[in-house]
């Protein structure tokens, strides 16, 4: 039986209506836990951006080598502001699938040479050059997500993502956190998932204006540190 995700103290936030009591926040940059002791950081979130629903968790492991992990949803017993708990030991999160890695790609360039009598280069014989390209393995139709992508709304940036709140029965995301540095000061806001738009890599889209943002109401998010 899954024990209950928990959410925690009472703090103002603006958003559209659900049951704070039920949300969990899940952010990035926050300590992640085994059930044997602490292993790392998270550092990216993976959503289906066509559901709305999260579905990993990348954790960045410890160490003088550390390693990004992809840990799936299931695996995670309770998050607050200040970790995130999973179910699996030290162990069995080193056996998850890695979430970077590297491909080497060969490719043929032409070896350019130049005569003292003749003005202009000629191209010889092709030379093998390899490269390393880093990867990131998102599942297909599916977008890793990062604290700090920049929001925008119909007419213009209104701040950055802090955190995504999730439904813990569902894992669906109900709502977006901006927090400091937004154009509301140091309020919570909560952007219900029905208004986000587009999203890329870089930037999160909302289908509302700045003025329509400001005018959702007020709800509370129950948060508990620790």
């Amino acid at each position: 039986m899954h024990s209950r995700r928990s959410i925690a103290p009472a703090s103002p936030c603006l958003a559209g209506g659900a049951n704070m009591e039920t949300m969990e926040e899940i952010r990035t940059n926050t300590r992640v836990d085994c059930s044997d002791g602490a292993c790392g950081h998270s550092i990216y979130l993976i959503m289906n951006p066509l559901t709305d629903q999260l579905t990993h968790v990348v954790v960045q492991t410890g160490g003088l080598f550390p390693e990004d992990r992809l840990v799936p949803l299931s695996e995670v017993v309770s998050a607050t502001a200040e970790a995130i708990k999973l179910r699996c030991t030290k162990a069995q999160l080193n056996k998850m699938p890695h979430f970077r890695y590297v491909e080497y790609t060969r490719m043929e360039i032409p070896h350019m040479h130049s005569m003292p009598l003749v003005g202009w280069p000629y191209v010889t014989a092709m030379e093998d050059e390899t490269y390393a390209v880093e990867q990131m393995n998102v599942p297909p139709n599916e977008l890793a997500v990062r604290r700090g992508m920049r929001v925008e709304a119909k007419d213009g940036a209104v701040g950055r993502v802090d955190e995504f709140l999730v439904d813990p029965k569902s894992g669906h995301i109900t709502h977006l956190v901006l927090r400091e540095g937004h154009l509301w000061g140091q309020k919570d806001i909560c952007i219900p998932v029905t208004a986000i738009g587009e999203m890329d890599e870089d930037v999160v889209h909302i289908k509302l204006s700045r003025q329509e943002i400001e005018a959702l109401p007020h709800i509370r998010i129950r948060r508990r540190t620790g």
